[in-house]
């Protein structure tokens, strides 16, 4: 990073030392946090979980690359930038209380979920490999894969609706039980439809203690949840860094477990070094979202992640507080903060297909400017999807409460 870069880091208050919760509430701070970031006043944006946009100093970083891989091109790419990767690499490596052996860049969370699932070797005909409704489509697809390539028997688990820890955990159980060859375990960390915070951990131990594998999706989870990667239980691990990182659009990372790189296949044509570079080759990378990473983590750690985690359930709980009681309205997100993330969704009572919350998310677009949009997969039904950023200010969560009440009416 330049000089201006953590000159802009600097200017913003160090909230080291402050209770996460106090600082949640702390308006004038949370503002100064929003200034670093250009958005749209168009709309009331609050879809947040597509991407994180990139504060400016990230943004004034990543062009200033892209300026230079431009002007100095093929002598940059080959001869500079190898060092700016691997410090690119070492920078979130430490972040993520990770090693840079236990860590590859790539282009996001699906890239290194379909190398994990797809690369992993030990699977047989007549294994099963379980998921659930909750998980991503992307990881779903490549789950379903393997029936065709490995000749596994691949079973989905509804998870309870409304959700309770309890619950989920004598869901993972019992379907352990009920599928005694199960080898390989999806387990998305924050559900991208109803935002379900999973509790990892304890279903990691409950596949570990059965003999499976887990392989997370932690797209959701990583830079808005504070557990490290090293307490979840799960030795393969998808990582997106565009979202809750606010990195560059197209970055992501791939975790494997120092020991563990080994239970992967090498990617296609690869020859096999043993270590985590080759389980992935996306080609020619982008290579200006790479030098922006650094600067992306840096503001991140500046900020905290603790403290994001409380700001973002404060403005999560501000909305779904004051629908609660309305009967018009069902809300898809347990009140248990262990189950508890930024996203959280609704649907209108006795809506569940996606024309009908696909309509919802236009109506309140159209009436009130405010922008979420309507997600489908759940076993209940589709729903609408509505997600606040580090930048999201109180009154434009009321303008959603009041956007929600109005096309309830």
């Amino acid at each position: 990073m330049t000089d201006a870069d953590l000159h802009a880091l600097d200017a913003l208050p160090d909230p080291a030392g402050r209770d996460p919760d106090r600082l949640a509430a702390d308006e004038d701070w949370w503002s100064q946090v929003a200034a670093l970031y250009d958005l749209t006043d168009d709309v009331v944006m609050l879809d947040n979980g597509y991407w994180g946009a990139m504060a400016r100093p990230v943004l004034q970083s990543y062009q200033r690359a892209t300026a230079r891989v431009n002007r100095e091109n093929a002598w940059f790419g080959r001869r500079e930038f190898p060092a700016l990767l691997e410090h690119a690499r070492a920078t979130l490596a430490e972040a993520l209380g990770v090693g840079t052996d236990e860590i590859v860049l790539t282009r996001g969370a699906t890239e290194a979920m379909q190398v994990l699932i797809a690369g992993y070797r030990h699977l047989s005909p007549g294994d099963t490999v379980l998921y659930a409704d909750t998980d991503h489509e992307s990881a779903i697809a490549a789950v379903q894969w393997l029936r065709e390539r490995r000749g596994v028997d691949v079973q989905r688990i509804v998870l309870p609706e409304p959700f309770d820890h309890d619950g989920i955990v004598d869901t993972y159980r019992k379907a352990l039980a009920r599928y005694p060859r199960t080898r390989l375990l999806l387990l998305t960390q924050v559900g991208h439809r109803n935002g379900m915070l999973l509790p990892v951990a304890e279903i990691s131990a409950l596949a570990r203690a059965a003999g499976a594998d887990v392989v997370l999706d932690a797209a959701h989870g990583v830079g808005q949840v504070d557990t490290p990667l090293s307490a979840m239980g799960a030795d393969f691990v998808g990582i997106n860094l565009h979202k809750w990182i606010g990195a560059p659009v197209g970055m992501g990372a791939l975790y494997v477990r120092r020991g563990r790189v080994q239970d992967l296949d090498p990617c296609m044509g690869e020859a096999d070094t043993g270590d985590i570079d080759s389980r992935v080759h996306t080609g020619t990378v982008n290579f200006a979202a790479v030098m922006a990473l650094p600067a992306a983590v840096s503001l991140h750690q500046r900020i905290g992640v603790a403290n994001k985690r409380a700001r973002l359930l404060r403005l999560r709980n501000q909305w779904l507080d004051a629908l609660r009681d309305d009967a018009r309205i069902q809300l898809l997100a347990s009140p248990d903060p262990r189950l508890s993330s930024a996203i959280a969704a609704f649907r209108l009572r006795g809506q569940v297909s996606l024309e009908a919350n696909a309509a919802t998310a236009e109506r309140m677009l159209q009436q009130s400017a405010v922008f979420v949009v309507a997600r489908e997969g759940l076993a209940s039904g589709a729903c609408v999807r509505v997600t606040p950023g580090i930048f999201t200010a109180p009154a434009q969560i009321q303008s959603l409460i009041d956007a929600v009440r109005a096309v309830a009416g």
